[in-house]
């Protein structure tokens, strides 16, 4: 069904249905094992102990790459627009690729450094991947009111930029709550010392995330008018 799709839709649909199941077959895998309790544990929980941890890593990791190709394929999108319209500065879409590609090198980074083996350079990840993520869907809404209405209907666009206030205010508390807890653990339970933190954290961390998938959605129809086309030309000395 993907492959049918027209342009290049199919890739960042491939991105929200594979980065959705990464998180909830990891989340059932880590439930199901005892590993976790059901409500509301941190993502990385889900992906820390055997044999989730394998399925965690490995998913991620091509979501991280799925994402990237994504956001390649956005800014070759907007720099081709640009060429007609000059909506935006060039220079602004390659930092806000930058800032992308930052936030896909920080998955790589919690998908491959786990939570309890490694977790300073873990939550150095973490905080990279959605606080580039973050800084990337704000600075793509306000490119895509920039592109109106000739690229882009307003509704779009405000659909795009409520995704990235909700983002944004999840994301602050996300990183406050997280700093007050004391210790490095997966198996929470209510009552216990610092439960409450984790709790507030890990519902803002889910939001997040769960916001970048829902971001990405949004391009499925812009990627629909845009394809890409691989040309060979062979010369003769």
């Amino acid at each position: 069904m993907l492959c049918c799709m027209p342009g290049v839709a199919f890739v960042p649909a491939l991105l929200v249905c594979w980065s959705s199941a990464a998180f909830i077959i990891s989340y059932v895998m880590a439930v199901l094992a005892g590993h976790v309790e059901p409500f509301v544990p941190y993502i990385s929980d889900t992906g820390t102990k055997p044999p989730e941890s394998g399925v965690f890593g490995f998913m991620i990791n091509i979501s991280a790459l799925l994402a990237s190709i994504t956001m390649y394929i956005r800014y070759l999108l907007i720099e081709k627009q640009n060429e007609s319209s000059h909506f935006v500065r060039s220079s602004c879409n390659m930092f806000t690729l930058c800032v992308g590609l930052m936030g896909c090198t920080g998955m790589g980074i919690v998908a491959t450094f786990q939570e309890l083996a490694v977790p300073s350079v873990h939550d150095i990840g973490a905080l990279v991947a959605f606080g580039s993520g973050v800084v990337y869907i704000t600075l793509q809404s306000i490119i895509s009111y920039k592109s109106c209405p000739r690229w882009n209907t307003y509704f779009v666009c405000h659909i795009r930029m409520a995704i990235s206030v909700i983002s944004c205010i999840a994301f602050i508390p996300m990183i406050v709550f997280a700093s007050k807890i004391s210790m490095t653990k997966i198996d929470w339970t209510p009552g216990e010392k610092d439960y409450t933190y984790h709790f507030m954290s890990a519902i803002c961390e889910w939001t997040v995330a769960f916001g970048f998938i829902c971001f990405f959605l949004t391009f499925i129809r812009d990627f629909q008018r845009f394809s890409l086309r691989i040309s060979t030309e062979i010369y003769e000395e």
